[in-house]
């Protein structure tokens, strides 16, 4: 049973059209939350439509339609208790190969988001005395793979700014974990990749989606500034 003031909490979602972001608004949709939805390609908005929620065409990487997606948030719902921070994947190719503007790009999808999503949302919570993000990161965050280097950097980022937000914050009853997915069943991957695996077989968006719901639920009550792997084994780090 909820203990929101509300008949039932609402949910921001970003990059929600598809894979893991579509999985996660549809879990969080059945576990009763109202949602706003946004991705640049539309999908998003339509599966807002379809499961009665508030839609948005937009980018992460713009600050105007993060704006415009809290606020409309906010004016069809009049809360919002939870976000899950979801982006696209960031320019790859060698180390030193990658341009300035790569880099950039990478900050701009990755760390400046989650920053600008706090600072829209977090007077909200602290009026509500509650609150919870997750910020969806990848398994590589903490333990650097060359395949991915502007992935890697800026999550490790991003978990640091999720200890510091926790830490700041916990007083409030606002929390904010990492979600670290390994490799995930929305994507193709090589026969030898899955050979890495301990478990065998790549995770699936579903499993994605239930950890990240678990991780926002007062179930998750105790939980703050931590950065979860859910990777089937594939990290080493104990």
């Amino acid at each position: 049973m909820s203990t929101h003031s509300s008949p039932s909490p609402v949910a921001i979602v970003t990059a929600a059209g598809r894979g893991m972001g579509a999985a996660i608004a549809r879990e969080l949709h059945a576990r009763g939350y109202r949602l706003g939805l946004m991705s640049p390609s539309g999908s998003a908005r339509a599966l807002a439509t379809e499961l009665g929620g508030f839609g948005l065409d937009g980018s992460v990487s713009q600050a105007d339609d993060l704006q415009a997606l809290v606020r409309g948030t906010l004016d069809a719902f009049g809360r919002v208790d939870a976000v899950v921070n979801h982006t696209g994947h960031p320019p790859k190719g060698d180390l030193l190969d990658l341009a300035d503007d790569a880099w950039l790009a990478g900050d701009q999808m990755m760390v400046l988001p989650v920053l600008r999503m706090a600072r829209l949302v977090t007077p909200a919570m602290l009026a509500q005395g509650k609150g919870a993000f997750v910020n969806i990161s990848t398994f590589a965050a903490f333990e650097p793979s060359l395949k991915f280097p502007i992935s890697c950097t800026y999550r490790a980022a991003v978990g640091a700014f999720t200890k510091l937000y926790a830490d700041r914050y916990a007083p409030n009853n606002i929390r904010m974990n990492a979600l670290l997915p390994g490799y995930v069943d929305s994507l193709d991957h090589k026969p030898e990749t899955l050979g890495s695996i301990p478990m065998g077989r790549p995770g699936s968006v579903q499993e994605i989606a239930r950890t990240a719901a678990f991780l926002l639920s007062d179930d998750a009550g105790y939980i703050t500034g931590q950065n979860l792997r859910v990777d089937g084994g594939v990290t080493r780090g104990v």
